[in-house]
């Protein structure tokens, strides 16, 4: 089965994203800050990561670079999932690896279509 992590300082995000998703068969798991999304992702190397950006302590732009820095892990998507939506932002997401970008509020039909591009 495949392994989700979503990563975002709000439970709400995390539960829509998960119920966006429910349908499909994925194994969910959840972070809510940036150190904690670093060590679930070394631990239990899920296959597909959404990050929020702006969370307490490390910001989704730095998760993103740790991560893909690490041989471990650097193979593992990442999509950003966030409410920075500027074209600043953006560059800086895939900047530090990123290989999506969703601005919130984000169509749950897209975010489905990129997870099964991304998993199957």
């Amino acid at each position: 089965m495949k392994k989700i992590l979503l990563v975002d300082d709000k439970e709400e995000v995390r539960l829509l994203v998960k119920t966006t998703l429910e349908d499909s068969e994925y194994e969910f798991h959840s972070a809510s800050n940036g150190k904690e999304a670093i060590k679930k992702t070394l631990s239990i190397k899920p296959d597909l990561i959404f990050l929020d950006i702006m969370m307490p302590g490390i910001d989704g732009f730095e998760v993103c670079r740790q991560i893909k820095s690490n041989a471990e892990t650097k193979k593992i998507p990442i999509v950003m999932l966030t409410a920075k939506g500027q074209k600043m932002d953006i560059q800086k997401g895939k900047k530090c690896g990123a290989e999506a970008y969703f601005t919130k509020p984000f169509s749950p039909l897209a975010l489905l279509q990129k997870t099964d591009e991304f998993l199957k």
